[in-house]
């Protein structure tokens, strides 16, 4: 039997290629600046050669050819260097002679699939553009029962507690004695999860610091953000900013020698100490950050050598047990700042959440709970992972939210949510549905990077290259050529527009619900949705 054909670079075409670039010959002034700034060098510059034919007249003449050769660029058929569609090559194109066009039918990346291999489905998330959170409703509206808020003259105090929260006789009774209480801090809401500094680009991570320092400072929201797993810069550690801060340890501890050698000069505390056991893109796995972004900073920040990859393990490698990772890390971070500052885990959705939080009810140093569901998004993580392990958010938070309910702890521990938030634009309605099924809070990553800094990656597969380090707006880079296309001023400034317009959104849900002075936590009977299997798994209201 004659054997398939061997699939080379050579013998693929354009129609293979998930992504297409147009280019118009006419228009093009062969400038080169797209050449320049594709990340995956998928453009190249050509010599074409272009065949004419004269017509013959009468039947003294015969008819001729001529050859005309121009220069021009093309795209490569090598699937190591594929157009990944960012669109970098028609921002920078000051005659829009160029375009990626996008392929998303049966065709596409047929040399994989030729391959016996499966299609490619990267994008820090899976690739599904469904969500529950954007089907559920808000039906509660108060009107002559109660009344309605006017959400543009009415107060709000929209915020919302981080900390173990006593009992009010316990904690009157605690501070008149003298006792310690669990240290609490006031927040907004909305958070801005953890991103190392190392998986951002430098520019990128300050202009995110900014933000949330103008939010803080000049327009008084308690914002608050998440260092991820990698430490962060010295300068920020000895200054007053740092309050505004969720400091990250991982099972890696990366960056934290830096951290603890820090404590002493410190002026002002963290925020709260987030202890990483889990992430929703790839449960049960540490982070990974690979060699192309580990330079010389990042290195030095971290502790190791530059140019090498660095995973981080499963688990916390001396903690075999809940109660053992409870008492030792929870107990031995609040000790390091003198118990004055909230200490809680975070852990991917998974039906094992009910048994850590029954655990943490019992630590008095435990100051929450955050968890991150199946849509939490990373750019490093296997296929596998993303597209088949996890828990939906919003069926694991209200199974946590119902079991403190249960044990009388529902407004003692909080809960943070996150994975997914936002994913298909609708932020304010998913973090307030999200709050109403039982979240205190809820955080974001991915939709921060769109928002605030153009990130051009979707879930149809488009640029998504974040782990490699070319991503083509330098938010995930740490290659100065690349990471100097963004202004950090911009993306402070665009960071404030986002949680101002998430302001006014998550106004305008909450006030027709009568609620001013407090959060709809757990507020289950202002949602609804058409989905009777969802209705019963949620304990909402089914309407139709």
């Amino acid at each position: 039997m004659p054997s398939e054909p061997v699939i080379t670079p050579s013998t693929l075409s354009l129609k293979d290629l998930p992504w297409v670039l147009n280019w118009d010959k006419s228009t093009c002034t062969l400038c080169g600046r797209c050449t320049a700034v594709c990340p995956v060098s998928a453009i190249e510059l050509g010599v074409f050669r272009k065949r004419e034919l004269s017509v013959s007249v009468g039947l003294k003449t015969k008819p001729g050819q001529s050859v005309t050769v121009y220069q021009g660029i093309r795209q490569r058929t090598d699937p190591a260097y594929r157009c990944i569609g960012c669109g970098m090559c028609n921002m920078v194109c000051p005659n829009n002679s160029i375009r990626p066009v996008s392929q998303s039918d049966a065709t596409t990346l047929k040399f994989h699939s030729n391959r016996g291999g499966q299609p490619r489905t990267r994008g820090g998330r899976r690739n599904s553009t469904g969500s529950l959170l954007d089907q559920i409703k808000f039906i509660r509206i108060s009107m002559l029962t109660d009344p309605a808020l006017d959400a543009g003259r009415h107060e709000f105090e929209l915020r919302t507690l981080l900390g173990r929260i006593l009992p009010p006789e316990e904690g009157m009774a605690a501070f008149a004695e003298g006792r310690w209480t669990p240290p609490v801090r006031e927040i907004y809401p909305l958070m801005i999860g953890g991103m190392s500094f190392g998986a951002l680009s430098p520019n990128m991570w300050e202009g995110l610091q900014m933000g949330v320092a103008y939010l803080n400072e000049e327009l008084n929201m308690p914002v608050r953000m998440c260092t991820g797993e990698g430490g962060c810069p010295p300068r920020l550690l000895r200054s007053r900013f740092l309050k505004y801060v969720i400091l990250q340890i991982a099972s890696g501890y990366f960056g934290w020698d830096e951290i603890i050698h820090a404590i002493p000069q410190m002026k002002e505390d963290p925020c709260a100490v987030e202890i990483k056991y889990g992430q929703g893109a790839k449960p049960g796995d540490g982070g990974l950050l690979m060699w192309h972004k580990v330079n010389k900073l990042i290195a030095a920040i971290r502790g190791v050598p530059p140019g090498v990859s660095l995973p981080s393990p499963p688990t916390h490698q001396t903690k075999y047990s809940i109660e053992e990772a409870v008492a030792k890390m929870i107990q031995s971070m609040s000790m390091a700042w003198g118990f004055r500052v909230p200490v809680y885990p975070k852990i991917s959705a998974t039906t094992t959440t009910n048994a850590v939080l029954n655990n943490l009810c019992r630590n008095p140093y435990a100051a929450g709970l955050a968890v991150d569901g199946e849509d939490g998004g990373t750019g490093a993580a296997y296929n596998v992972s993303m597209n088949h392990m996890g828990s939906p958010i919003a069926s694991n938070i209200r199974d946590a939210y119902l079991t403190l309910c249960k044990i009388g702890k529902q407004n003692e521990v909080p809960l943070i949510a996150g994975g997914g938030i936002g994913k298909n634009g609708n932020l304010a309605a998913n973090a307030a549905s999200l709050i109403m099924l039982g979240a205190s809070a809820v955080q974001i990553g991915k939709y921060a990077m769109q928002a605030a800094a153009g990130c051009v990656g979707s879930e149809s597969d488009r640029c998504n290259v974040c782990n490699i380090g070319v991503c083509p707006k330098g938010i995930t880079s740490q290659d100065p050529r690349v990471y100097r296309r963004l202004d950090p001023e911009k993306v402070a400034e665009r960071l404030v527009d986002t949680f101002v317009a998430f302001d006014v959104e998550l106004r305008k849900i909450v006030a027709p619900l009568g609620r001013s002075t407090s959060l709809p936590i757990g507020m289950s009977d202002a949602l609804g949705i058409s989905d009777y299997r969802a209705a019963e798994r949620l304990k909402i209201k089914y309407v139709v």
